[in-house]
């Protein structure tokens, strides 16, 4: 437990800091551009390291593992990682969250190697948006949506995140939510949040999960709260009359740091507590010295009971930070 009484239940593993995509509110092309300084390639764990990490902390509870980026589909052979993770545990909760642009290519090989679940993140079906948006013209609506398909279609668990910042997409809130109930894939709202340093985060770019609820109201009837199976469950959970179920993700409005079980594991082996932390605990360095399962299981312990992180709930008290690790390095 840390300081707040939290669990630590889930680990978020970053396993590249690349993307094939320039998302403004995630990894702005002027400051992730030619010259910006990813990691070299001897800096990254591998992945019997981060497998390491994770045999180290299931004896203190973990149950779910999430993988993510950057892009974690441009990570070369990433089924391995999935196949190492799974032969851990049979009922480990293993986890995926790509941008869709490769998910049609590599659907079938993550659910052979043991993948759960995929989250997909798409905030526009309009073309013009959706590159004004993700600031590429390389990919498109379509294709994510047969990558979505066709990880459907093979028994995968999928959901899809929409991040909303008004005056850029809130336009395509009705759309997505209009061809993902005709498709019965949950789709889950994002508020706007102030993840990093280069995102240029305002309060009024937020639209609130609330103003969300109030207009898909209108359009498929009266929603109804879900009641969640985990405490620590991000989203807020809504089903429309006909059962179809929305999510809202309001870390701005409604912030849920009280329930929070996550830590997070960079790319380059460092563990964060928090996705607005400030600073990470090198676990990397007692990986490469020899480190037991049971070192790293003390070290990443040791940290997790000094945990008091609850950045969205003091986000109005708290003095701005020019230091937040960008999310682009520790996952969403």
């Amino acid at each position: 437990m840390d300081a707040r009484n939290r669990p630590l239940r889930d680990l978020r593993i970053s396993v590249t800091d690349r993307c094939n995509f320039r998302c403004t509110y995630c990894m702005p092309r002027e400051h992730f551009g030619p010259q910006h300084p990813f990691l070299p390639r001897d800096e990254l764990l591998t992945y019997e390291e981060m497998t390491f990490v994770t045999a180290s902390l299931l004896p203190l509870g973990l149950e779910k593992i999430r993988l993510t980026g950057g892009e974690p589909l441009l990570r070369k052979n990433i089924t391995t990682l999935i196949e190492q993770l799974r032969g851990l545990d049979s009922s480990l909760d293993i986890a995926l969250t790509t941008n869709g642009a490769l998910l049609f290519d590599h659907a079938a090989s993550l659910k052979k190697a043991g993948l759960n679940r995929v989250t997909v993140s798409l905030d526009a079906l309009d073309i013009d948006t959706f590159h004004s948006l993700a600031d590429t013209t390389n990919h498109t609506p379509e294709l994510i949506l047969k990558g979505i398909e066709k990880a459907t279609s093979i028994g995968l668990g999928v959901k899809v995140n929409t991040v909303v910042k008004k005056g850029l997409n809130d336009a395509e809130m009705l759309p997505l939510a209009e061809k993902f109930e005709s498709m019965g894939v949950p789709l889950r709202f994002i508020e706007f949040m102030d993840v990093g340093n280069t995102n240029a985060w305002h309060m009024e770019d937020v639209v609130s999960g609330a103003d969300i609820r109030r207009l898909l109201t209108h359009r498929f009837g009266p929603l109804t709260p879900v009641q969640g199976q985990q405490v620590s469950e991000v989203a807020k959970r809504y089903k429309t009359p006909t059962g179809y179920e929305f999510g809202f993700i309001e870390s701005v409005t409604s912030p849920f740091c009280g329930d929070c079980t996550r830590a997070r594991l960079s790319a380059n082996g460092q563990i964060y507590t928090c996705l607005f932390a400030t600073k990470g605990h090198d676990v990397k360095s007692i990986l490469r010295m020899g480190g037991s399962t049971q070192d790293i299981g003390d070290a990443i312990a040791s940290i997790w009971t000094k945990r008091n992180d609850r950045y969205s709930e003091e986000r109005g008290a708290r003095e701005p930070s020019d230091t937040k690790v960008e999310m682009s390095f520790i996952g969403g």
